[in-house]
């Protein structure tokens, strides 16, 4: 490899983690018009291992808006993120595909305004499907699936399937 593909490299690796960040910021912000920012036109969003819905990235958005609005508290912290290029057929370098592990606290708040104790806090992997374009990178998929997840009273409650 020369230094100037290993640099793209690393600049596309850089945009890459940056575009995972973004869209933990802007579903924890609940900044749903940033959300959608971050997908192609045709981008679409898979929640259904998490109990909720498949479709795309507008539709998805106005569903987490809603189902999200009981935990204004909430934070996704992405780990173990693992990044393979060319993921689809004849490709040129465009495409890439991001494995990242979540651990998701959320609560809703006290009486006072100030933050609860956690509702209950999930945990799992995405997996993001990414296309270069004139804009940057930005998600042509994302599938959540949700491993487990841990209500109040500490017990682990069952994945919704």
């Amino acid at each position: 490899m020369t230094q100037r593909v290993e640099l793209a490299t690393v600049r596309d690796r850089l945009a890459l983690d940056g575009l995972v960040t973004e869209y933990a910021v802007a579903v924890d912000d609940g900044d749903w018009e940033a959300y959608r920012a971050l997908f192609t036109p045709d981008g679409r969003a898979d929640y259904r291992s998490a109990g909720g819905v498949e479709g795309s990235a507008g539709t998805v958005a106005g569903w987490l808006a809603e189902s999200l609005a009981a935990y204004p508290v909430r934070q996704h912290l992405f780990v173990n993120r693992r990044v393979r290029f060319g993921i689809w057929e004849q490709d040129r370098g465009d495409t890439a595909r991001v494995q990242a592990d979540y651990v998701t606290p959320m609560c809703g708040t006290g009486a006072g305004g100030e933050p609860a104790e956690p509702d209950f806090v999930c945990g799992g992997r995405c997996v993001f499907a990414a296309l270069r374009t004139e804009d940057g990178w930005r998600l042509s998929g994302v599938v959540v699936r949700e491993k487990w997840r841990r209500v109040p009273d500490r017990r682990t409650a069952p994945v919704i399937h």
